[in-house]
């Protein structure tokens, strides 16, 4: 469920993007009509209206993820409340500026956002990050921790580096579908390979010991 909710957003995003682009004068007069208010001039042009469209949704979704966990009393996790400011603000540049630059650029705010946050709380407060999520279920030797940490560093920082190189090297339709399939299928790529790293470091079982004759 957690899961689900975290790529909602995403799917909403990618779905709204794909259906408007297959109907680009539905979408710019849907997004005149409804949306022109926000939108400098008041006027959105069909080359314009898919990413308009699919950015709304997308802080509308995020939105409602906070509000649905505020209201279950559940923890809203810092990386939600950053995700939330980025797409709220780049994505109101992108439909007030009629310009898709700034809505390209949440991806690697957040991913950035997450690299720092593993880097300062363990080498400014000592604290891993990665261990505190998963220390409970797993012990291993600090170092492998900490290596395991510095990793997920490198790959926040590549990968908004490769989301502004997709972004800005290639169509926008190109970009949307690299932010759902790419993203998520690097992601699990890389845990993949967290994980066989791990299971080299877990501590070995004790053979039982035999009953006596």
């Amino acid at each position: 469920m957690k899961l689900l909710l975290d790529f909602l957003p995403i799917l909403l995003f990618f779905g709204a993007f794909k259906y408007a682009e297959g109907h680009k004068d539905w979408a710019a007069a849907f997004a005149t009509e409804h949306f022109g208010f926000m939108v400098s001039g008041g006027q959105v042009a069909a080359s314009e209206a898919p990413v308009l469209l699919a950015t709304v949704v997308v802080v509308f979704a995020t939105l409602a993820q906070v509000l649905w966990l505020k209201a279950r009393r559940q923890k809203v996790d810092m990386m939600l409340w950053i995700s939330l400011v980025l797409v709220t603000v780049l994505g109101g540049l992108t439909v007030w500026l009629h310009s898709e630059t700034f809505i390209k650029w949440k991806p690697t705010g957040l991913y950035w956002a997450m690299g720092l946050s593993f880097l300062v709380s363990q080498f400014a407060f000592g604290r891993n990050l990665l261990k505190l999520m998963l220390g409970e279920q797993m012990q291993l030797p600090e170092a492998v921790w900490s290596r395991l940490s510095l990793a997920w560093v490198a790959f926040f920082a590549g990968m908004g580096v490769l989301n502004l190189w997709v972004a800005f090297n290639f169509s926008t339709d190109t970009w949307v579908n690299f932010k759902l399939f790419g993203g998520i299928g690097l992601m699990l790529l890389f845990t993949l390979a967290q994980g066989l790293y791990i299971s080299r470091h877990l501590p070995e079982d004790e053979p039982a010991t035999k009953d006596k004759p």
